[in-house]
């Protein structure tokens, strides 16, 4: 398969592109991408026949400085040794320290442990005013005279049956043993089960244990939280609905999730739920710590106590979002649960991430205006650290507790791989990762999610400060990522999801699927023919070629005959790479040379992409070739559409029924078409089942991909 991000682009592909905040960001692009301009069309006006070309370089972004170089002379005498080296040093020392593990500031500036949220520790003014998300430097230990006494609602004694101790702090060393060897193996038992109204897939380690399908939780009183965040929850969430039921028990028992699901309308809920986890799995760490460092303080220097309660480095968990208006809802979210007293640079994080003008009328779609209102800038990194009164935004990622990035922004952080300069020691300790609307980074670069991925969890080059004493054994062995919860939260199942899933998963207390049941969008609200046809592929690498092959020979006769009748037919390309193919047979095979033809990408410019739909309306183009992305990121409204041809299903069946009903109906309206004559035809294969199901219903999709006709009509 094909990998999402097309081109080669570093960039995440598809921003929408508008720099925002007190120190607004000059992009140098489209408002969607770098611009990529094609002129291929034939049309009868001389002026439209240019010569087709793709420009497959985009202007260098200037907006982040994100790598934290070294200075050459003193940094490389404060660089931190690797953690081996460090690890015997200790084995060979009197005993622990009391110390909470922190970066010591006074040895090794922030730049010179190389922060990758940090601005050049060389850098002048100017520079650090392009990056507005750079984190402030900060003393040591500047909180630690707060911290140095547990705090009132500190739990004095391990509780056995809280999913934190099972899980993290005391977990069964046998079963934990078991499940990973399971999990080495790739061996999992796998349940299959009802759970509200979706469809659960239940997989555990095969240790011998049957997975078990979670009871729905009552609400806040039956989780395990911090006193302070049980009360707090109790007035800003409420009483649980069915989603929060169902998704918390499989939640807080930390548990592997993948939720393809997720609508406008329970979006909402299932933030302050994961925000609800997070925070309690922040400060219950944080609480572990500084209670042990009141009982280390104590003990004395002497004392032979061995407690266990950290990772490598500070950060616990990760937020993996699409913009800057996203990050702003989940921060939100965070700042009422927990009531801090004060909130450091509160001011410059609602400058850098509001935009309060950015606002959509009612003609676009409520799934449109959540993502894209406010700043829907797509690249951004920001730390978040508590203290027991304080959040503050802004810090260095390795004196954070939540971390919250665009998958651009977080691979830009971590450097380059041509550079070799990459720091992504950071990521070592994460324990809980939330990627909050994953079909929305579907459509940015995915290859950015993936890089991530790969590097989270991985044993550090550096010990940034590390008191190797208290790491938890299984940090040491290398099993971080057998511990690590994973949260997908997405709006609908794809290959690249499934692949992550199954790939970076591996979570020794198990993972969940959760989909629904699809009842189909082919109820357009217009009569219109709908012909699905499917063509034979033999696998999925050759699935374009055969898809190529079928539309050459089976739809562009039809076209080419009675040229007349194809006036006003919209082509849906999902797939850039093909959308290249089907435009450059347009514009230079022979077999085409009476057909016109516009074309609208995701990296059309505006007068571009005007001129494709003016001249589609008016009949000089007798196609339109559409992609997803640019609908994802524009839902354009067209005139004069008589018919549309679907290359392949879109991934969103939303889309479906805006461009098969929304189009066809516009037309009726405006009397282009008489009611009835308008016709869809989609084209797909047996590796399409997934986008299939979701427009045809759950109920139909195996009869179309399993008989041995291929050809079904809908009305």
């Amino acid at each position: 398969m094909a990998p999402r991000g097309r081109g080669g682009n570093f960039r995440g592909r598809g921003s929408r592109g508008r720099g925002r905040g007190g120190r607004g960001r000059g992009r140098g692009t489209s408002r969607w991408g770098p611009n990529r301009r094609f002129d291929g069309a034939r049309v009868a006006d001389n002026e439209e026949s240019e010569s087709g070309s793709e420009q497959s370089s985009e202007p260098e972004d200037d907006v982040m400085d994100v790598d934290s170089e070294e200075d050459d002379d003193d940094d490389e005498k404060a660089t931190a040794r690797p953690y081996m080296t460090l690890l015997q040093s200790l084995n060979e020392s009197s005993g622990p320290t009391a110390k909470r593990r922190k970066l010591d500031h006074r040895k090794s500036s922030p730049a010179r442990d190389g922060d990758p949220s940090s601005p050049e520790a060389s850098g002048d003014e100017a520079e650090e005013d392009k990056d507005i998300d750079h984190a402030e430097e900060e003393p040591e230990d500047e909180d630690a005279g707060v911290e140095d006494q547990p705090e009132e609602d500190s739990e004095d004694e391990e509780d056995s049956s809280d999913p934190f101790d099972m899980h993290f702090a005391h977990p069964n060393d046998d079963l934990v043993a078991k499940a990973v060897k399971a999990v080495q193996k790739g061996e999992w038992a796998t349940k299959r089960a009802l759970m509200q109204s979706w469809r659960a897939t239940i997989m555990s380690p095969n240790s011998g244990a049957v997975p078990e399908v979670p009871k729905p939780i009552s609400g806040v009183d039956g989780l395990k939280l911090k006193e302070k965040l049980k009360e707090t929850a109790s007035r800003k969430i409420g009483s649980f609905g069915p989603v929060q039921k169902n998704l918390g028990s499989l939640l807080f028992d930390y548990r592997d999730i993948m939720h393809c699901d997720r609508t406008v309308q329970n979006s909402d809920k299932m933030r302050q739920l994961t925000c609800l986890h997070a925070l309690n799995h922040v400060f219950r760490t944080r609480d572990r710590v500084i209670k042990n460092n009141y009982k280390l303080a104590k003990e004395g220097e002497d004392t032979e106590l061995e407690l266990r309660d950290q990772g490598f480095t500070r950060p616990k968990v990760l937020f993996l979002l699409p913009t800057r208006n996203s990050c702003l809802r989940i921060v939100n979210m965070i700042r009422d649960l927990c009531e801090p007293d004060q909130q450091e640079n509160r001011k410059r994080f609602d400058e850098s991430y509001t935009d309060k003008d950015a606002k959509f009328g009612d003609d676009k779609p409520a799934d449109f205006r959540e993502l894209f209102e406010g700043n829907d800038d797509d690249m951004f990194r920001l730390g978040m650290k508590f203290t027991r009164k304080t959040i503050k935004y802004f810090a260095q990622f390795y004196n954070s507790d939540i971390l919250f990035a665009s998958p651009l922004g977080l691979r830009m952080a971590i450097g380059s791989e041509e550079e070799k300069k990459l720091d992504f020691d950071f990521l070592s300790s994460v324990e809980m990762v939330v990627v909050d609307q994953a079909d929305a980074l579907l459509m940015q670069n995915w290859e950015h999610v993936e890089f991530i991925f790969e590097h989270l969890n991985l044993q550090p080059k550096d010990a940034h400060g590390c008191d190797f004493s208290r790491v938890r054994s299984w940090y040491l062995e290398d099993w971080a990522k057998y511990f690590r919860q994973t949260v997908i939260l997405s709006a609908f199942n794809t290959p690249e999801l499934s692949e992550l899933f199954r790939l970076h998963c591996h979570n020794w207390a198990g993972k969940v699927r959760l989909q629904p049941e699809y009842p189909g969008t082919l109820q357009l609200g217009v009569k219109a023919k709908q012909t699905f046809s499917r063509f034979q592929s033999s696998s999925v690498e050759k699935d374009p070629d055969a898809r190529f092959e079928y539309f050459t020979s089976a739809i562009v006769p039809s076209l080419v005959k009675r040229t007349k009748d194809a006036s006003g037919t919209l082509i849906f390309i999902p797939s850039y790479l093909d959308f290249v193919r089907v435009r450059n047979y347009f514009a230079t095979s022979s077999a085409v040379n009476d057909v016109t033809f516009g074309a609208i990408s995701e990296y059309a410019d505006v007068p571009e992409a005007s001129r494709a739909r003016s001249h589609f309306l008016n009949g000089r183009h007798r196609l339109l070739l559409y992609t997803e992305r640019a609908h994802h990121f524009r839902r354009y409204q067209f005139k004069g559409v008589r018919r549309v041809i679907f290359y392949g299903l879109p991934d969103n069946p939303i889309f479906y029924s805006e461009i098969a009903g929304g189009y066809l109906s516009k037309s009726e309206q405006d009397l282009t078409i008489e009611p009835g004559q308008g016709g869809v035809r989609v084209v797909f294969s047996k590796y399409d089942v997934m986008k299939l199901e979701r427009v045809v219903g759950s109920t139909r999709v195996g009869k179309m991909i399993q008989e041995r006709g291929d050809t079904f009509e809908y009305i």
